[in-house]
Formats: structure tokens, C-alpha cells, sequence
């Protein structure tokens, strides 16, 4: 049986930050993953979904051209194939660079299989020709990652059904899709979709459309992006087969007939099989276990859980800090880290972005909200850009900023200058003090901070800091 100091079990984010932190101290680790070797970001989420998305924006943009004063944008058409072609190009650039992180590793330091868990001191690995072996640790990192979640009755229909997953690797798409499911994923790949000529209908079991919860800007969101593509909430689907190879979607209301369907229902932790059961810790519904967010160990077991697989917060940075996280605490003894303000971003039209605490975190204790909408806001209507609204929420008294939802144009800029002012502690007054450029969208967020300000103090602050 072989012994080594550190076994990480996954090769994803998580799993290769916590492995160049490793490599920095340590040879003696060994790195085991069951399927292709690198990132869900860079294979089948963040990367190429950017790119089709700038397809998408840049083609969309033509119904504007004309209103700048620039004519023949109705000669402009998509060529699909192409589009995915250039989508999967950029995707495994993307790729490459990732894996560079593992291509000097011996064999002996990366092993391609299956690892399964025997107690917390233990790694039992399948190899792809089918040997086990046995490996004892001194400390196991578990990051595993995620699939997308396919109801087991929608397997029938076979490729008819994609998943965030396969429709990269798609050299042409069928004209008529329904995206089921509309988080952040679902949002923003049926919005491109549809503004590439696609018919789309999207669906929601929920109520709501990605990560907004106040009701206002949620509003926004749905009005906005609904004028792309029809949306269907609140209901759940059935799919049944149509005439000529197509798929009827039924939400119990209406139904469409299709030819392809996206789901884009989440994606689950990637647990079966790998033994968490026998850690000798109690497990959740989920079948996962309790484990400390800020150090990520499980107890005080010599395991980490981390990256997506631990179900907390599936976004590529917090996996990478979580990686980092899990490396340091497993080499150097347990850390409490302080975790970075949560941020998360759709980048639809308008963008959308829920920094620090939302608007259903901060229910039940005393707020103050300052909006602004972005249809007055000078530099957007000069873009042809002017829609969306946001509201930053402050507490009472002291203006210390607590959280923003978003649904602009620039919501990825606005919403990382709020984080950074979240993350150090800043009130409104104080946020006040600092420059902001004319004509610029960040305005667009001074505006609606001056109202906040005089919710929060009472009278508009001191916009100049005294020397």
C-alpha cells in the first residue's frame, strides 16, 4: 500500500488550485480524477458560454445600428456553424492553458481514475484498466465537482435533450429549443440564443429567473429579458414526443413543440460511489456531509471538502479559493479564513449582479434601500443602452453597505465596486467621497447611493473628504 502526505480527489478548480499550492511545498501527493482534466468553467460554462453570449450581443446589436446612423446592418446574418466552431476554438485555448498544471506530474503523482473513499485516511483508486490500488494519506481533498441534473425520464429522448455539458460540442443546433430551467446558465444562454435567430421558449419551476430575489429588479429582469424570449414560470414541465422527431414541452397550460431541449436545472455533487459514508459522520438529504466553510474540513477529520462538490456557492472563484483554502489548512493545520463578499453575475441584457447580502437575506432586520433607473442615466441612453434598475442596501444609522441587486448595463463593473466596498466595511458617505468619472455608468450607482444616503442619514452626506 502506498503512503503519501496528500491525496486530492478531482481535478477541477478546486482541485488544481489546491494542487499548485501542493507542488509549492511538497512532491509527495498524489492527484486522482475520473474524467477529462480541467475546469467546468473552461470546458462547458463561464468560457464558452461568453463567447457564444458576444456572438449573440454583437449580432443583436444591429437593431441599433440604424438609429446611430450606420445602414446595411439588415444584410448581417449568423452562420451557427460558425459561431460554434469559434465558440469551441476559444473554449480549448481555454483548456490548454488549465491543464498546463498537470502535464509535468509523473504517473505515480496523477492518476486517471476512479477514487472511492475507505474512511478518512484512505483512498481506494480504480485505474482505467480496471487494477485498485490502495492508497493511505496523511490528509484527502475531495473535489469532485458537478453534472447537470437530467430527470431520469428525459434520458429516453436521447440527444434530444443536451445538457450545459454537450452543447458546446454541437457543430449546428436545431431552430426550435426550449431551455428548461432559468438560473444564471439558463438566462443567459437562451438570451443568446434567441438573439441568433434561434426560436426559444424558456421554463422555470420557480416563480423567479436567476439569482435576483428583490422584487423590483427581479421584475426588471423578467421584463427585459422577456422581450428576447418567452418565458414560462412558475410551472413544472412534462415532455412527451411530437410529430417528426420534435418534443412537446407541456407546463399544464400551454404546450410547444420543439426540436431540441437545453436543461439547465443546476447541476448536482459528484458523491456516488465515492464513499462518504464511510467517514463516520452523519450525512445530510443530499447524502452530504457537515463540514466548516471558512477551513473547509469535515469535523475533525484529516478531509476537505471543496470546490462545487460541497454544494455551497458553485461559482469558478469561490472553488478556486476554496482550493486554496483546503491546500493551505491541510499543509500548515487548520485556518479559519475570512471568505470573500459573495458575488455573482448573469451576463444577460442588461447584466445581473447580487452582491453581499440580497434583498431576502436582509429580511427580518432593519434596512434602507437607494435605487436609481437606468433609463435616465446619461451615458446608457448615449450607448442605446438606457434600461434596467438596481438598489444598494445599507444599514440604518451607520450606512455601512450591506448588498446590491443589479439588472443593468455594466452590472459586472458596478457590482465588483460594490464587493470591494462591501469587503472593507465602507458606508454610503464614505463610497460618496470617491471620484467617479462623466459620462460614465458608474453614475448610474452614485445616483442611486445619494438616495440611499438620505435614507440612511436623514440629509444628503459631505461629498468631498475634509483634509
Amino acid at each position: 500500500m502506498r503512503h503519501v502526505r496528500l491525496a486530492i480527489v478531482g481535478a477541477g478548480t478546486a482541485g488544481l488550485t489546491a494542487l499548485s499550492q501542493v507542488r509549492k511545498h511538497t512532491d509527495d501527493f498524489v492527484i486522482v480524477n475520473a474524467g477529462p482534466y480541467g475546469t467546468t468553467c473552461a470546458r462547458v460554462g463561464c468560457m464558452p458560454s461568453k463567447a457564444l453570449i458576444q456572438a449573440a450581443d454583437d449580432f443583436h446589436r444591429r437593431g441599433a445600428l440604424d438609429a446611430l446612423g450606420i445602414r446595411g446592418a439588415d444584410a448581417l446574418r449568423v452562420d451557427l456553424p460558425a459561431v460554434l466552431q469559434r465558440v469551441r476554438d476559444y473554449r480549448d485555448a481555454r483548456v490548454a492553458g488549465v491543464l498546463g498544471a498537470t502535464q509535468s506530474l509523473s504517473p505515480s503523482q496523477s492518476i486517471a481514475g476512479r477514487a472511492r473513499l475507505d474512511g478518512p485516511e484512505h483512498i481506494v483508486v480504480t485505474h482505467r484498466d480496471g487494477q485498485e490500488e490502495r492508497i493511505r494519506a496523511d490528509r484527502i481533498l475531495i473535489a469532485t465537482g458537478t453534472r447537470p441534473v437530467v430527470p431520469a425520464a428525459w434520458r429516453a429522448f436521447g440527444g434530444r435533450v443536451l445538457t450545459t455539458d454537450e452543447l458546446f460540442e454541437q457543430t449546428d443546433l436545431p431552430r426550435r429549443l426550449a431551455v428548461v430551467g432559468l438560473g444564471v446558465i439558463g438566462l443567459e444562454l437562451g438570451q443568446a440564443l434567441a438573439r441568433l435567430g434561434l426560436k426559444v421558449h424558456g421554463y422555470e419551476l420557480r416563480d423567479t429567473v436567476g439569482p435576483l430575489t428583490d422584487p423590483v429588479i427581479q421584475a426588471e429582469a423578467r421584463h427585459r429579458i422577456g422581450a428576447d424570449f418567452p418565458l414560462h414560470l412558475g410551472r413544472a414541465v412534462t415532455l412527451r414526443e411530437g410529430g417528426d422527431g420534435s418534443l412537446v414541452v407541456d407546463d399544464g397550460q400551454s404546450a410547444v413543440e420543439v426540436d431540441a431541449v437545453l436543461a439547465a436545472m443546476g447541476r448536482q455533487p459528484n458523491i456516488d460511489g465515492l464513499g462518504l459514508d464511510t467517514l463516520g459522520v452523519p450525512l445530510d438529504s443530499r447524502g452530504l456531509p457537515p463540514f466548516d466553510r471558512n477551513t473547509l474540513q469535515i469535523g475533525d477529520l484529516p478531509v476537505y471538502f471543496t470546490g462545487d462538490v460541497n454544494g455551497e456557492l458553485q461559482i469558478l472563484h469561490e472553488a478556486s479559493d476554496e482550493g486554496f483554502i483546503a491546500a493551505y489548512n491541510a499543509l500548515h493545520g487548520p485556518t479559519r479564513f475570512r471568505r470573500r463578499v459573495p458575488l455573482a453575475i448573469a451576463f444577460t441584457e442588461p447584466q445581473i449582479a447580487v452582491v453581499g447580502q440580497s434583498w431576502a437575506a436582509l429580511q427580518g432586520q432593519a434596512f434602507a434601500t437607494g435605487g436609481f433607473n437606468f433609463a435616465q442615466q446619461a451615458r446608457a441612453i448615449a450607448m442605446l443602452r438606457a434600461a434596467g434598475q438596481l438598489h444598494v442596501y445599507a444599514q440604518p444609522g451607520s450606512g455601512r453597505l450591506l448588498g446590491a441587486e443589479l439588472c443593468v448595463p455594466g452590472a459586472e463593473h458596478l457590482g465588483h465596486l460594490l464587493a470591494l466596498a462591501i469587503q472593507r466595511d465602507m458606508t454610503v458617505a464614505e463610497l460618496l467621497t470617491l471620484p467617479f468619472y462623466h459620462p460614465v455608468l458608474e453614475e448610474g450607482l452614485r445616483a442611486a447611493l445619494r438616495v440611499l444616503a438620505r435614507a440612511v442619514y436623514g440629509e444628503a452626506p459631505l461629498e468631498m473628504a475634509r483634509l
